[in-house]
């Protein structure tokens, strides 16, 4: 049995919404995510599928709706945005306890952290950074409305409706104090950029977050954060995540791809977004502290509910690093902030 499927439900399930399934399906829990639980499933024939399901346990708001998205999902494939097919929603707790959905899986390889950054051929990096800030620009050209999602969420007050949600997430994960949590707060409601127009805000856009072969992006993953508001939050998340070579020399260095080396530079970013989409960037630093500080916000949610066990039993989780991460970008986005 695996934590988080209720097998013989969900494979009944599966049979009625995918063609020629081969039964048995075998389910294994998918290394990595520290949110919604992800899940592949592989049938007797060999074909493979991917369940999202939310954190076992209590979870906070909207954060795990399954049905918000998997539509943001299926809404995008035919929007030229590389996203997975996705074969249905289930939102019968009768089945699995929670609702979930199905999409397909895709094979190719995902850059979590600087080793794997490491297995990409040099030749294949700059394409790949070019092609990552090209799908980004594409999505921020969407209107919401031409592809189903105007009502997502309000399309103003993006930044200020993120500070009270991270706010309220802060205040209800908070296991210990952090001072530059709040004053990174106080400092980011002061000097709040004017949002200048709408576009679908990914809100993890990094290249844990794709699956790579050769110099392309296949497909972008996690949309459970996706909104509507203000594009340059993604670009400035983005940049936080595109470390250079020994930038950041403590051991959460590791995690980022992107410090192998031979990756575009944020700079050449910058500048690709900019003529791309004519967005103005010159407070883009404001843009990279919000990003550290909500990120840090999350972080101590995921912290949280490991804690507490509602990721599931079994997991191999460094607590303690968890922990010390929350208090590096709560620095780091106060740094910025004080430039």
């Amino acid at each position: 049995m695996v934590d988080g499927i209720q097998e013989q439900n969900v494979t009944a399930w599966l049979v009625g919404i995918i063609p020629n399934l081969q039964l048995p399906v075998q389910y294994s829990l998918i290394t990595g995510g520290h949110s919604n639980l992800t899940y592949m499933c592989r049938d007797a024939a060999g074909a493979c599928y991917v369940l999202r399901r939310p954190p076992l346990g209590h979870v906070l708001e909207s954060a795990h709706d399954m049905g918000r998205e998997h539509k943001i999902i299926h809404a995008l494939q035919d929007a030229d945005i590389p996203v997975p097919k996705t074969w249905g929603l289930c939102r019968d707790l009768e089945v699995n306890d929670a609702p979930f959905y199905v999409m397909d899986f895709v094979d190719g390889l995902v850059l979590n952290d600087s080793s794997i950054g490491e297995i990409v051929p040099v030749r294949d990096r700059q394409g790949i950074g070019l092609n990552v800030i090209d799908i980004l620009s594409r999505l921020h050209a969407i209107n919401p409305d031409d592809v189903g999602l105007g009502d997502l969420s309000r399309k103003d007050a993006y930044l200020e409706r993120q500070l009270k949600r991270w706010n309220k997430q802060w205040a209800a994960s908070k296991t210990h104090e952090i001072p530059e949590m709040e004053e990174s707060a106080r400092l980011l409601a002061e000097d709040m950029p004017e949002q200048i127009d709408t576009a679908i805000v990914h809100g993890d856009y990094r290249l844990g977050n794709m699956i790579i072969k050769d110099d392309s992006v296949l497909t972008i993953l996690d949309w459970e954060l996706c909104t509507l508001g203000d594009p340059l939050a993604d670009v400035g998340y983005l940049l936080n995540n595109w470390v250079s070579p020994g930038e950041i020399e403590t051991r959460e260095g590791d995690q980022y791809p992107t410090a192998a080396g031979s990756y575009p530079s944020r700079d050449q970013l910058c500048e690709t977004y900019a003529n791309k989409t004519g967005r103005d960037l010159s407070r883009i630093n404001y843009y990279r502290a919000f990003s550290h500080w909500r990120l840090a916000a999350i972080g101590q949610g995921v912290y949280k509910r490991y804690l507490t066990g509602a990721m599931g039993k079994d997991r191999d989780v460094d607590l303690e690093k968890q922990k010390e991460g929350v208090s590096i970008r709560a620095t780091a986005a106060l740094e910025l902030l004080n430039l």
